[in-house]
């Protein structure tokens, strides 16, 4: 585990990356690391699909997998895929300040 300052708040983080606390997300954080992971901005609908993923986890203590995101007509594959290219379930979740979603390697 690590500790880093982003966007004026020291955030601890996993080894890869993701935010241990979810509590501490905000969406100046989330743009800060969507630029990190390639994204150059978040539209309203990576917001819309990183807003389900939290909602979810607030519910089930686990971000929602690609096959659940499908599942529940949140956001076609393809376009998921478009929004967070190269594992958008694992990119999304680490944007939204959510833990690795299980399943994810």
């Amino acid at each position: 585990m690590s500790t880093r300052e982003i966007a004026g708040q020291t955030i601890d983080l996993t080894d890869e990356g993701f935010m241990t606390d979810y509590t501490q997300w905000n969406k100046e954080i989330a743009e800060i690391l969507a630029k990190e992971e390639g994204i150059e901005s978040l539209t309203d609908r990576h917001y819309e699909v990183m807003e389900f993923m939290r909602k979810e986890y607030e519910e089930n203590g686990t971000a929602p997998s690609i096959r659940k995101l499908n599942k529940l007509n949140v956001v076609p594959t393809k376009e998921l895929y478009q929004l967070f290219p190269g594992g958008p379930a694992k990119k999304a979740a680490k944007i939204a300040g959510l833990t690795k979603p299980q399943g994810c390697i």
